[in-house]
């Protein structure tokens, strides 16, 4: 019964990923539609916070402060600062370089596991299936042509949102350990709106309301906070807690296959074979690392 468990915690975790590869369609919609990055982040958090009310427990703290405080910091690390971090260094630096980078988090994750957590080792496996899925990830990105374009404050934004979603992911296997995903998904939602309210003092809202009658504005924020946020990060709590922060978060690295195909679908651009070898390379990368023991 474990081990069916483990399965579909494997499943769901890889189809969670899928979707969130797929949401820069959205975003980028959006940002074209005339939202800007902050607000978009405002308005999908908004729209998935109100429907985890409706099946949300009734409590409204944690246990205890400090636990609270666990709470804040998840909704800070996975929710407004890796959000805006990322989505600002995409405006200032190039979009491979910020994919790419972005797509270290489970290698970060990894990292900070073996330093951090006494029970963690350093699998061989392991290391080699994280390297071998990030080069997946770079073969992806780059298609073959490995050229990264030094921008360094936009790059060190891509850097400080893979560094928050690492710490998001150990964070949230102690999170999970003492509460339900609904809960622990809820509070992220909170926080994470709470702390992306101070931005609006240097960046106003500019967004005109009228807009928002529009289908493509409406269906892409719906599809972000109901699908994508609500329900995902859910799901993605959920998974943590059945499988682990560390092989939960090797999922990552399928964004990029989600990416080219969302974009041969929708932007129609043509999957090459780079693309193809680096997906391959990325799917044999995850199964290696997911062999180590421990994690």
């Amino acid at each position: 019964m474990n081990e069916r468990k483990s399965i579909g915690a494997h499943i769901v975790g890889i189809v969670t990923v899928l979707c969130w590869g797929g949401t820069f369609i959205n975003t980028k919609y959006l940002i074209l539609g005339g939202l800007q990055p902050q607000e978009i982040f405002l308005l999908r958090f908004l729209i998935a916070y109100a429907c985890i009310w409706f099946i949300s427990p009734k409590r409204l703290f944690s246990n205890t402060w400090k636990d609270e405080a666990l709470m804040a910091l998840l909704g800070i690390t996975g929710g407004s600062l890796y959000f805006l971090s990322e989505n600002m260094a995409v405006g200032i630096s190039y979009v491979t370089n910020v994919s790419f980078i972005v797509c270290t988090a489970p290698l970060l994750t990894t990292c900070m596991a073996i330093a951090m957590v006494k029970s963690v080792k350093a699998d061989p496996r392991l290391i080699a299936g994280s390297l071998i899925a990030l080069a997946g990830v770079g073969v992806v990105i780059f298609n073959g042509h490995f050229v990264l374009h030094l921008n360094p404050l936009g790059d060190l934004l891509a850097l400080a949102a893979a560094v928050a979603w690492a710490i998001y992911s150990l964070l949230m296997k102690r999170a999970s350990a003492r509460y339900g995903a609904v809960f622990i998904t809820r509070k992220v939602f909170f926080y994470g709106l709470l702390t992306i309210l101070p931005v609006f003092v240097f960046k106003p809202w500019t967004f005109p309301l009228g807009d928002f009658l529009r289908l493509d504005i409406w269906t892409n924020l719906l599809f972000l906070g109901f699908v994508a946020s609500f329900v995902c990060f859910v799901l993605w709590s959920w998974v943590i807690r059945k499988i682990g922060a560390m092989k939960a978060s090797n999922y990552i690295y399928l964004n990029p296959v989600t990416t080219v195909i969302a974009g041969a679908l929708f932007l129609n651009e043509p999957m090459t074979l780079m693309a193809y070898i680096g997906s391959a390379l990325i799917l044999f990368g995850v199964y290696i690392a997911n062999q180590a023991k421990g994690i």
